[in-house]
């Protein structure tokens, strides 16, 4: 096996160190983040760091690039208190990924992207309406991250829209039903196959 050590990472060129740490810890989680500002500008934005904090109350970060630069679905969620998150499926993996393109303010992705917003039970941000599973979203709390200057975003789940035979009889969402897709790295996404559900784990005697 080749070992890699800090010192050949720091040496790396930076495009090339980006895609080889980002793709390190294998397969996450990607969608795309629904927002508005108070002047009805409407972003979507792919992510790829989104992680469960906690299910009592549910609780959802990802974090954010540093803001050193506009930064529209951070600067959204700050202003209005909301967003949405919308899973990706196959259908439109290559309209999602457009979404990390640079647009100024007065472009929206969803737009430039071909994808469609959806507004649902009057919650403020808006949902991907192609997506089919999808979560409004309130803003809590910041972290900085001194270490790399980026910031975990804290949302507290409000609402969810998900296909109703999804969920199966002990709360499990089975993602395979919703065609929800994954990733690894900053442009590689991935179809999955469970292997196995297994049961809680105990102690051996």
């Amino acid at each position: 096996m080749k070992n890699i050590t800090t010192d050949h990472i720091n040496e790396m060129e930076h495009r090339y160190r980006a895609s080889f740490i980002n793709s390190l810890t294998g397969f996450k989680s990607v969608a795309l983040i629904g927002t508005k500002n108070k002047a009805n500008q409407e972003n979507l934005s792919i992510f790829n760091s989104l992680v469960h904090l906690g299910s009592n109350p549910p609780l959802i970060g990802m974090i954010v690039r540093p803001d050193s630069v506009e930064r529209h679905t951070l600067e959204n969620i700050e202003e209005t208190g909301f967003y949405t998150i919308n899973h990706i499926m196959e259908s439109f993996v290559e309209q999602a990924h457009h979404t990390s393109a640079r647009y100024p303010r007065n472009i929206s992705e969803f737009e430039a992207s071909g994808l469609t917003p959806q507004y649902q039970e009057n919650f403020f941000a808006p949902f991907v309406k192609e997506s089919s599973v999808q979560i409004g979203m309130e803003f809590q709390t910041k972290i900085p991250i001194p270490l790399n200057d980026t910031l975990m975003i804290i949302g507290k789940v409000k609402t969810i829209y998900l296909p109703e035979e999804s969920i199966l009889s002990d709360g499990f969402i089975d993602l395979e039903i919703t065609k929800s897709i994954t990733n690894s790295g900053l442009d590689s996404y991935h179809r999955t196959e469970r292997i196995v559900r297994l049961p809680y784990a105990k102690a051996k005697n």
